[in-house]
């Protein structure tokens, strides 16, 4: 391995880990902890390639700590849980980028994830179709045992056709990937709240539909809903052991 590669995943060990101590001075523990663990690995890929002493001892110590942080989390994380009391919160600024459904979503995605519940009355213009074809687009791409995604939403009362053949449409390709579609109208609906059967709730102030429409179609951020501004809104995380009675 040379030196400008081994140069190069320490920055990016550096990088994950500041943005992990961030998130952590922020109470964004789940956040911080999947940065903690991309980092440490960074760090000992590192520590593998450096052959001074010295340094694989400054390394080793640098490792430590932020396993010894990490474990500290999960713990606090865990006794959250079980007492019933996880809650995070994002606020997501005007403008903002970087929150793409992946960076949102991934930190509460576990291999255990089988089952999904999407409450949204807004699922019903072709973007908010788009937006949700792309939250399950990054669901099958989870490393995950995505078996069935429940949708409940409202029917678009001046023109029901688009709406009905888009998620039939989504239902079928669903069905090819082994996922279930479970579709629901309410007349009623009104909160947005996601479910993850692992435990985990995520409240939208603006359900999915929280991006701004992109300047033009060849514009950054129409593809790269990373690179895509944000409207504001807030972002509530509880997690709920019981989740999966409901």
């Amino acid at each position: 391995m040379t030196q400008n590669h081994v140069s190069g995943m320490e920055t990016s060990a550096i990088t994950v880990l500041k943005r992990a101590v961030e998130l952590d001075h922020s109470s964004r523990f789940q956040e911080s902890l999947v940065c903690y663990q991309e980092g440490i690995q960074l760090l000992m890929d590192v520590l593998k390639a450096v052959t001074d002493e010295s340094k694989r001892g400054h390394y080793r110590e640098k490792i430590e700590g932020y396993m010894n942080r990490a474990e500290q989390i999960k713990a606090h994380v865990n006794q959250m849980k079980e007492d019933g009391k996880y809650h995070e919160q994002i606020r997501i600024s005007e403008d903002a980028t970087g929150y793409s459904y992946e960076s949102l979503f991934k930190p509460y995605i576990t291999s255990a994830l089988t089952e999904v519940w999407v409450e949204d009355p807004y699922i019903r213009h072709t973007h908010q179709l788009y937006n949700f074809l792309r939250f399950c687009e990054m669901l099958l791409k989870a490393s995950c045992e995505l078996k069935r995604i429940h949708l409940l939403t409202s029917q678009d009362e001046a023109d029901s056709s688009q709406q009905n053949s888009a998620l039939a449409e989504l239902k079928e390709s669903l069905s090819a990937h082994g996922v279930t579609l479970d579709l629901q109208y309410s007349s009623t609906i009104h909160d947005r709240e996601i479910r993850f059967d692992s435990g985990w709730i995520i409240k939208i102030g603006r359900g999915l539909d929280y991006f701004k429409r992109p300047k033009g179609r060849f514009s950054i951020g129409y593809c790269d809903y990373d690179l895509r501004q944000c409207q504001e809104t807030t972002v509530d995380i509880f997690h709920n052991k019981h989740t999966k009675t409901l």
